[in-house]
């Protein structure tokens, strides 16, 4: 890897890759959703002192098994947890649809897991699976896309949506001259993260330095290369004037970035989004995409890793305000809601992208 940690720890926005095949398991589940009731864990007061646990067992549960972005964050996870002498694994589900998730969860609750990170494909579906595995001693950090705030202990975010969300609008709008039509090509319909950052874009396109700029369709590929492909041709064929694209997920951008590629629309149609450098330095090499945003999903990952080792540990217990230390990302702070920030996000062009490897 050409950059050091601290530069990785910077980089922005990585919504999601192209899918392909990574290594990972899926956990075989034929438990069912039990219909109990659910309360969440009571926390003692947090011990700031109090040693990191030896052996805890922590399961990353992703939108997707077959999801790079993923696949990245959560080795990042699971590496951290070897340094803190813990055990960490990832499961989930192929798809990336509502309630594909809370059998995983269930399992893991059966498994007695000392934590587990989620990534969330429905703020809501999860949230009663998640509160009985806090009623039964499990900690709970979600990373990425968040749960509804009572399914959760913590939340560790890759940066602040209002940062993502109107740094998108600004990009595309300095390739445009702030002028045109623009469409936005989304992950799923009920992604928290993706959700939020587009009211943010619909809310800084409300400015008046926009008001050239009109947002026709919001469009969504569901985290499907194929789908997010078709979108994109969809979307030009619906609007043959549309000036640019946003799309805030990796899988999205790559999708849109290959079929502009190939099409008389490159280099006209303006794309930005998020992405990793590896998955679009061809992209940006030969034209068809100016800039985009990332952060390193490994940190992620890595980041949300010791969130759950210090809650599982009893050294905070999510309140705002309380700190702890996250190995080589050094130490952070416990925000409003239980939130974690990551770090800033990074615009990648064709000016810096080769000095990145992810």
């Amino acid at each position: 890897m050409r950059t050091t940690w601290r530069h990785t720890a910077l980089l922005a926005g990585l919504a999601l890759l192209t899918a392909a095949c990574g290594g990972t398991t899926k956990t075989d589940v034929a438990q069912q959703q039990s219909s109990a009731p659910a309360t969440a864990a009571s926390s003692a007061a947090a011990d700031p002192n109090a040693s990191l646990k030896q052996g805890l067992k922590i399961a990353f549960l992703p939108k997707q098994v077959n999801n790079p972005y993923f696949t990245i964050a959560d080795e990042g996870g699971i590496a951290a947890a070897k340094e803190f002498g813990g055990e960490g694994k990832e499961v989930g589900p192929s798809d990336a649809s509502a309630s594909s998730q809370v059998s995983y969860i269930n399992t893991l609750m059966q498994q007695k897991q000392d934590a587990i990170v989620i990534s969330a494909n429905d703020p809501n579906a999860v949230v009663p699976a998640l509160k009985q595995a806090r009623a039964a001693g499990i900690k709970v950090v979600s990373y990425d896309s968040d749960t509804a705030a009572d399914g959760r202990d913590v939340f560790v975010n890759q940066a602040s949506p209002e940062d993502l969300g109107r740094t998108e609008v600004q990009l595309l709008a300095e390739q445009l001259g702030h002028k045109g039509k623009i469409a936005v090509l989304s992950a799923t319909p009920n992604a928290t993260n993706q959700n939020t950052w587009i009211e943010f874009m619909k809310d800084e396109l409300k400015k008046p330095e926009y008001k050239d700029m009109e947002l026709v369709k919001v469009a969504y590929g569901n985290d499907d290369d194929q789908k997010s492909f078709t979108e994109t041709q969809g979307l030009l064929r619906s609007y043959p004037d549309l000036a640019g694209i946003i799309s805030p997920t990796t899988v999205g951008i790559a999708a849109a970035a290959r079929y502009l590629s190939d099409s008389p629309y490159k280099g006209k149609v303006k794309l930005t989004g998020l992405g990793t450098p590896n998955q679009l330095r061809k992209f940006v090499k030969d034209g068809t995409i100016e800039a985009f945003e990332l952060w390193s999903p490994g940190d992620l990952g890595y980041l949300a890793s010791y969130a759950a080792a210090a809650l599982a540990s009893g050294q905070i217990t999510g309140a705002e305000g309380e700190k702890f230390k996250a190995g080589k990302l050094g130490e952070y702070t416990i925000g409003a809601k239980g939130e974690v920030l990551l770090g800033k996000p990074t615009v990648f062009n064709k000016d810096n992208i080769d000095d990145f490897d992810f």
